[in-house]
C-alpha cells in the first residue's frame, strides 16, 4: 500500500483538524507513522497494533479537543506515544522477545542476502534495545519519520535541549554499538 504524505508545507492546514471525510484520509495515511512510534516504544508487533488502534479511536472520538496548538500529525503522533506509554507500563511483567522483528518480504533475493539483512537489522534492533524508550522514540521520529526538533519537544512534552541531548546520545550509541557496520 502506498500513502501519500500529509502535505506539512502549509501552516494553516497543519493547525486545523482535517474535516470529517479527510479526517479518516489523514488517520489511514498516519496509520505507519503511528505503528513505528508504537512499535518503537512496545517492541513487540501485537501491542503496537493494539496501541496504534487504541490511537485512531482516541483521535477520532476527540477530534473536538484538537486546539491547533501544534500541527495535526504532531498531536495525533503525541497520543500515539501515550498510549504506548501507558500500555507499556501494564505489560511490564511481560516478557518480550527482543527478536520479534517485522517479516521481509519476498523480494526475489538469495537466501545469503535475505539472511545478511536479517541480521542486520537485528543489529540495528539489538542496538535500539539498549536505548532508553524516551531516546528510542526520539530517534524513530527524527530518523524516520523526519521530524522536526521542535515537532518531536511537542509531541513527546519534553524540552527542545532534551531532544537535542537524547538524540546525540543516543546516535553515538547507536554509532559504537554498529562500528562492525562499516
Amino acid at each position: 500500500m502506498t500513502t501519500t504524505p500529509i502535505d506539512t508545507d502549509d501552516e494553516t492546514a497543519q493547525l486545523a483538524p482535517p474535516a470529517a471525510p479527510d479526517l479518516e484520509q489523514a488517520l489511514v495515511e498516519l496509520s505507519p507513522s503511528i505503528y513505528r512510534v508504537a512499535f518503537s516504544i512496545l517492541r513487540d508487533r501485537t501491542m503496537a497494533e493494539d496501541a496504534a488502534q487504541e490511537t485512531l479511536i482516541r483521535v477520532w472520538t476527540n477530534i473536538d479537543k484538537f486546539r491547533g496548538d501544534a500541527p495535526f500529525r504532531v498531536w495525533v503522533l503525541r497520543i500515539a506515544h501515550n498510549v504506548s506509554i501507558s500500555m507499556g507500563r501494564r505489560r511490564r511483567d511481560q516478557a518480550v522477545d527482543p527478536h520479534d522483528l517485522s517479516e521481509v518480504g519476498s523480494s526475489g533475493a538469495s537466501p545469503d542476502r535475505t539472511a545478511e539483512g536479517r541480521a542486520m537489522v537485528g543489529d540495528l534492533w539489538a542496538a535500539l534495545d539498549t536505548l532508553d524508550s524516551l531516546s528510542r522514540t526520539i530517534v524513530v521520529l527524527r530518523e524516520v519519520e523526519l521530524f522536526s526538533y521542535e515537532d518531536i519537544a511537542d509531541a513527546l512534552d519534553v524540552p527542545l535541549a532534551t531532544v537535542k541531548t537524547r538524540l546525540f546520545r543516543a546516535r553515538r550509541s547507536l554509532a559504537t554499538r554498529l562500528e562492525s557496520w562499516r
